[in-house]
C-alpha cells in the first residue's frame, strides 16, 4: 500500500512542478485569444453542422480503464463552471499556461498506468482533466461542479482551522436578506472539513447559540455536525438591533478559550462575519483581543446592495488579515465565499510547503452526473493526492498567490486488490482508517442505500471504526490505529452475514500499522480456529496449466495472482492468461504471485475430476430427471471455482447466483463467498441449507445447500474448499413433503403426518428461517413472526438464542379468541420417532452426498408516499440455534389452552423439524420479530454526544500565518475612502513592526 501511495504522490509532485514552471514563464496578456478543448461543448455542432466555439472534434474512445466512459489518452479537456464565462481573460490565460500539464498527464500514465484521473483545479475556477472526456448539463442545463470547494481542494489549499461564524439577525436582516445570510453560512460550511472546527453564533441585542447546547466550545466540522447545524439555521428569524461588539467578543473568547484545551485544530483562526454592516469598526475589541500578533482573521460578508457600512466592515478585514465581500444577491454567494480560501492560504503560499493532502474516502457525484457515469453497482469509493500550486514568480512572493490544486484520485477498489485475501483466511479482513478515526476500506462499511438505487447514505465518509467494530467499548482498537501505533488487539466479535439477518459468533486478533507517507493506518483481523492454516501442495506446472484452463474453472475477479496494470502490454491479459506467461518464463516482467499460484494450480489437479464426475450426473437421467438441481459449484481457499450447469443458464431460477452482480455469492476482494463462510462454521461433514434473501419472496426461487472440505490432518484440519448445489425451492419442497408422508410403521398406521389437519409442519434453518411450511407465503420468513409463541419458548428453553446487534449505519424513516380446549399431540415422544425415522428416508432418498462422492483424495466432511430516510442508530435481534440440543418437546400455556408444539435437529444438517398443535389458539402472544429498534436519545444524551470528540491526529503541517503576508490583498468590492485608507496605514504599519 505503501508503495502504491508513494507512486501517486509521485505522480502530483511532477504536475506541481510543471504547473509553477508553465506559470513562471507565462506573461498575462488580456487580450489573449486562445481557443482550448471545453469539456462541455466538445463534438458539438451549431445548426448548420459547424463546430460550435470552444467545442471542436475531439475524439473519444472507451476505455474499460475508466468505467469505460469514452475517453481521450493523449489531450485535457477544461470545464468552467456554469456561472463563469468561458473567455474571461483570468480563464484563458490560465487555460493558456496550464496546457504544459497535458504532457506531464500523458507521461505519468505511461509511468504508472493504474493511474485514472488526474486534474488541475485552478483558483480562478476552471477544472483541467485528464483524460478528456465529455461533460453533460443535468436537465437544467447546469452542471454542479465547481473544483474549488471540493474537499481536495480545500484541504491542499488551507490548513486546518477553527472558525466561529457570526450572524447578524436584527430587525434589517429580514426577507431576502436573511435568506442570502443563511445560504451564505451553508457555503462556508461548505468549505470546512474533517480537520476544522466551528460554531455558528446568532446575534442581535443578545448572543444566540444556534445550537445552546454547544454555548462556549467549538464542534468538528464533519457531515453530520454540519447538517445539524444547517438544520437549525432554518430556525433563525430577524427582529431587534444588532450588538456587533458584544458578537466579536465572545467570537475572540471562545477562540481562545478552545485553542488553550489543545482539542481543536491549533493552526489557523477565522471569525466569519455575514451582516448587513457595522455603525462603527469595533478597534476597541480588536485592541484587547487581536492585536498585535493578529491570529485570529476576520471575513466581513456584507449582505445586501446598500454599501453605507461597506468601509467600516472592510476596515476590519484589512486591520484583521481577512479579506471583505459584499453579497448582492444568491446568484453572489459562492463566488465571494471562495475568496477567504486564497487568503487562509498565503502562509503556506509563501513557505512555499508543498504539503500532501489525502482526502477520506468519498464519492464526487456531480462529477459522477457530469460524465453520464453508469455503473450497475453504484458509484464506487475513492481517496485523492493533491497538492498545492503556487506563484513563484519574485514580484507576487508575498502575495501569497494560489494557483490551484492539482491531484490524482485512487479507486479504493484498487486498494482492495493489493490485499492477499488468500493469506487472512476464509473470515478474514483488512480495513483502514484515516487519522480522524474515519473508515477508508472495511468490509462492513455500507456507503450506499441498499436496494434498487445505488445512492449514497448522508454520512457515508464519515463513519467511524468504533460504529463498525462497535464490542470494542473502550476504542482501544480505534485510538491505537488513529495514534499511528504499530500492534496487536484481541477481542471477540459478532460479524454478519446475509445482510444482516444472520451472525456468526467469532473470535479475531487484529495487527494494525500505519502506512508511511500518508494519514492512513492499516489492519489486518484473522479468526482464530482454522483461520490460522492454509494447505500448500505441490503438482507440475504443465498439468495445473492445463486443468486451469478447463471451460467450468474460474478465478476470483477481484484477486491479483498477477499485477495485469502495471503495464500497458500486460492491461489485456486475463488472469488465467497471465498466469501461463508468467509461470512458462514467457513474461519475466510480470509481477506475479508465485505462492498463490502454486495453490492455485494444486487446487485446478485436486479437483479436476469432478468436471466428469458431474457431466455424468448430468447424463443420467433419474439423477436428476426433473431437472430440480440446477448448478453445482465449487470453490477453494485460492481464489478457484468449478461451476457446472445441469439446465441452461438462461432457466436458472437464480441468475445473479455466482456472478458479479450477487456480491455475497462471490469470491471479492474483501470477503469470501457467504455459502463457503457458512459451511466453514459448521460441524465438519453437515451441510448448510439456505433460501438466498434477494430471492425469497420471488416465484422462481431457490434453495443453496453448501458443506466445507477439511482436509484429513486430525492435527490442524486446514478447511481446503467448500461445495455446493443451488435447486429449485418447489423441488426441495417437494422431495420434503414426499418423505414426511411416508409411513415407515409395521401395520402402516402412523398416528400423526404432515398431512394432518391439527398440526403445522415447518422446516427451519439454524437462524430460524422458514424453508419448507404448507403456506407458500411464509417461505423465507423468520418463524417467530408466524410462531410468535413457539418462538419464545424455544427461547425460553434455550434452543435458540437471541444475540442483540447494533447497527450505527442504519436509515431510519422519518415522517415530515375463544376456542375448546385442543387436542394436544397424543405421545410428544413418539412423534420424535416418527420425525427421526422419517428425516433419515427423506435424507436417504434426497442423498445430497451423491452429488460429491468421488475420490479426489481430500475428503468432504416496508412505507406509502414520500419519506425521509434519515442517519440513526439502530438495535436489532439475531437468533442461533443451540447445536447440543438434538430434540425437545414443550406446551405452551395460551388463553384457554395448551399447544404443543416438537423440534427435532435434521441429521448433518443446520436444518430442524418443527411440528406445532395448531388447534390452539395462540394468536394473543405477540410474534417475536427481527426488526431493527431505533435507539433514541433524550436532549441531554444527544448533547453529550455533540460536545463528545473521540482521539484524532492533528496534520503535522500547519501553517497560520507569516511575516511578509502582504494583508492590504483584504477586499474588492467596494473601494476605501481616502481618509480611512489614511488612518488604516499607519495602523497596519504598526502592527506588522510589533
Amino acid at each position: 500500500m505503501e508503495e502504491m501511495f508513494r507512486k501517486k504522490a509521485e505522480a502530483t509532485r511532477r504536475l506541481v512542478e510543471a504547473a509553477e514552471e508553465a506559470h513562471r514563464q507565462h506573461e498575462e496578456n488580456p487580450d489573449l485569444q486562445y481557443e482550448y478543448f471545453n469539456a462541455v461543448l466538445i463534438n458539438e455542432v451549431d445548426e448548420e453542422g459547424n463546430n460550435v466555439e470552444l467545442g471542436g472534434e475531439f475524439i473519444l474512445e472507451p476505455n474499460d480503464h475508466f468505467n469505460n466512459l469514452s475517453v481521450n489518452l493523449s489531450h485535457s479537456v477544461v470545464q468552467v463552471p456554469t456561472n463563469m464565462y468561458n473567455k474571461d481573460p483570468d480563464i484563458v490565460n490560465g487555460v493558456y499556461w496550464s496546457e504544459a500539464l497535458n504532457k506531464v498527464f500523458v507521461d505519468n500514465f505511461e509511468t504508472d498506468p493504474t493511474l485514472i484521473w488526474q486534474y488541475f483545479g485552478s483558483a480562478k475556477g476552471f477544472f483541467r482533466q485528464y483524460p478528456g472526456v465529455k461533460w453533460h448539463p443535468d436537465e437544467h442545463g447546469v452542471i454542479g461542479f465547481d473544483c474549488r470547494n471540493r474537499k481536495w481542494y480545500i484541504q491542499a489549499a488551507t490548513s486546518p482551522k477553527d472558525v466561529v461564524i457570526l450572524v447578524d439577525v436584527s430587525g434589517s436582516m429580514k426577507g431576502l436578506r436573511l435568506t442570502i445570510a443563511r445560504q451564505t453560512v451553508s457555503s462556508i460550511l461548505d468549505t470546512l472539513g474533517d480537520d476544522d472546527f466551528f460554531n455558528i453564533i446568532a446575534y442581535n441585542q443578545e448572543i444566540h447559540y444556534v445550537e445552546p447546547c454547544l454555548n462556549g466550545t467549538l464542534v468538528r466540522a464533519d457531515r453530520t455536525n454540519k447538517d445539524h447545524f444547517r438544520e437549525h439555521l432554518d430556525k433563525l428569524f430577524a427582529k431587534g438591533i444588532g450588538l456587533l461588539g458584544e458578537a466579536l467578543s465572545e467570537a475572540f473568547t471562545i477562540l481562545n478559550d478552545f485553542n488553550q484545551t489543545g482539542r481543536g485544530s491549533v493552526c489557523s483562526q477565522a471569525i466569519m462575519l455575514v451582516t448587513d454592516g457595522a455603525t462603527e469598526m469595533y478597534d476597541d475589541v480588536f485592541e484587547k483581543f487581536n492585536w498585535p500578533e493578529r491570529k485570529v482573521r476576520i471575513f466581513p460578508y456584507l449582505i445586501g446592495r446598500e454599501s453605507a457600512f461597506a468601509d467600516n466592515l472592510k476596515w476590519m478585514a484589512c486591520a484583521n488579515k481577512g479579506y471583505f465581500s459584499q453579497i448582492s444577491t444568491l446568484a453572489d454567494v459562492q463566488e465571494n465565499v471562495m475568496r477567504y480560501l486564497h487568503v487562509m492560504s498565503r502562509p503556506k503560499v509563501i513557505d512555499h510547503e508543498h504539503d500532501t493532502v489525502w482526502t477520506e474516502a468519498y464519492v464526487d457525484s456531480a462529477l459522477s452526473q457530469a460524465h453520464k457515469l453508469k455503473v450497475k453497482s453504484g458509484p464506487s469509493l475513492t481517496t485523492t493526492v493533491a497538492m498545492p500550486v503556487f506563484s513563484t514568480k519574485n514580484e507576487t512572493k508575498n502575495q501569497g498567490i494560489l494557483l490551484g490544486v492539482v491531484g490524482t484520485d485512487i479507486p479504493l477498489q484498487e486498494l482492495m486488490k493489493l490485499i492477499p485475501k488468500h493469506m487472512l483466511g476464509i473470515h478474514g479482513y483488512v480495513f483502514a482508517i484515516t487519522n480522524n478515526g474515519y473508515i477508508l476500506i472495511h468490509p462492513d462499511l455500507r456507503p450506499l442505500y441498499q436496494g434498487s438505487q445505488k445512492r449514497r447514505k448522508p454520512h457515508y465518509s464519515s463513519v467511524d471504526l468504533s460504529e463498525v467494530e462497535w464490542e470494542d467499548k473502550d476504542d482501544i482498537l480505534r485510538n491505537a490505529m488513529v495514534n499511528r501505533r504499530t500492534g496487536t488487539f484481541s477481542m471477540e466479535t459478532k460479524k454478519t452475514v446475509d445482510r444482516g439477518r444472520r451472525v456468526l459468533k467469532m473470535h479475531y486478533d487484529y495487527y494494525y500499522t500505519d502506512i508511511k507517507g500518508t494519514p492512513f493506518s492499516v489492519g489486518v483481523a484473522l479468526s482464530r480456529g482454522h483461520g490460522k492454516y492454509f494447505f500448500r501442495g505441490n503438482v507440475s506446472v504443465d498439468a495445473g496449466l492445463r486443468d486451469l484452463e478447463q471451460p467450468d474453472v474460474a478465478l476470483a475477479d477481484e484477486w491479483t495472482y498477477c499485477n495485469t496494470e502495471e503495464e500497458h502490454e500486460h492491461r489485456h491479459l486475463t488472469q488465467i492468461q497471465a498466469i501461463k506467461l508468467f509461470m512458462t518464463g514467457r513474461r519475466l516482467n510480470l509481477k506475479c504471485d508465485r505462492e498463490l499460484i502454486q495453490e492455485v494450480l494444486f487446487d485446478a489437479v485436486v479437483t479436476a475430476p469432478l468436471e466428469a464426475y458431474w457431466t455424468g450426473l448430468a447424463l443420467n437421467k433419474s439423477e436428476n430427471s426433473d431437472k430440480g438441481v440446477e448448478i453445482t459449484f465449487l470453490g477453494t481457499r485460492s481464489g478457484l471455482s468449478r461451476i457446472n450447469l445441469f439446465i441452461p443458464s438462461d432457466q436458472l431460477s437464480n441468475q445473479d447466483f455466482l456472478t458479479a452482480e450477487d456480491k455475497e455469492g462471490v469470491f471479492n476482494a474483501d470477503h469470501f463467498p457467504l455459502w463457503y463462510k457458512r459451511a466453514a462454521e459448521q460441524v465438519p461433514g453437515t451441510f448448510v441449507y439456505s433460501i438466498p434473501f434477494s430471492t425469497a419472496l420471488e416465484n422462481k426461487s431457490v434453495v443453496l445447500a453448501s458443506t466445507a472440505i477439511q482436509l484429513q490432518d486430525d492435527r490442524k484440519s486446514p478447511i481446503f474448499a467448500a461445495v455446493g448445489i443451488q435447486m429449485k425451492l418447489e423441488y426441495f419442497q417437494r422431495k420434503f413433503w414426499t418423505a414426511c408422508r411416508q409411513c415407515t410403521a409395521l401395520d402402516g398406521k402412523c398416528s400423526i403426518s404432515c398431512d394432518n389437519d391439527d398440526v403445522n409442519c415447518y422446516l427451519i434453518d439454524n437462524n430460524g428461517f422458514i424453508l419448507v411450511t404448507e403456506e407458500q407465503s411464509q417461505t423465507g420468513l423468520f418463524f417467530g413472526e408466524v410462531e410468535g409463541a413457539v418462538m419464545n419458548k424455544l427461547l425460553q428453553m434455550g434452543s435458540f438464542k437471541r444475540i442483540t446487534l447494533y447497527d450505527y449505519q442504519a436509515l431510519c424513516r422519518d415522517y415530515s379468541g375463544s376456542s375448546d380446549s385442543a387436542r394436544t399431540l397424543s405421545d410428544p415422544f413418539s412423534v420424535v420417532r416418527w420425525l427421526l425415522t422419517e428425516l433419515v428416508i427423506f435424507l436417504l432418498e434426497f442423498n445430497l452426498y451423491s452429488w460429491w462422492n468421488v475420490d479426489l483424495t481430500v475428503k468432504a466432511q416496508r412505507s406509502r408516499g414520500k419519506t425521509m430516510m434519515v442517519p440513526c442508530d439502530t438495535e436489532y435481534p439475531a437468533f442461533v440455534s443451540e447445536r447440543t440440543i438434538k430434540e425437545t418437546t414443550g406446551n405452551i400455556q395460551c388463553d384457554n389452552c395448551v399447544r404443543s408444539f416438537v423440534i427435532q435437529q435434521i441429521p448433518s444438517s443446520n436444518l430442524f423439524m418443527v411440528v406445532v398443535d395448531n388447534k390452539c389458539d395462540c394468536s394473543s402472544i405477540p410474534p417475536v420479530t427481527m426488526d431493527p429498534i431505533e435507539i433514541m436519545y433524550n436532549e441531554s444524551l444527544k448533547c453529550d454526544r455533540l460536545k463528545f470528540q473521540k482521539d484524532r491526529k492533528k496534520p503535522e503541517s500547519c501553517h497560520p500565518f507569516h511575516p511578509e503576508e502582504n494583508a492590504m490583498e483584504c477586499g474588492s468590492a467596494s473601494r476605501l475612502s481616502s481618509p480611512l485608507t489614511a488612518g488604516l496605514l499607519p495602523l497596519v504599519a504598526a502592527t506588522i513592526s510589533r
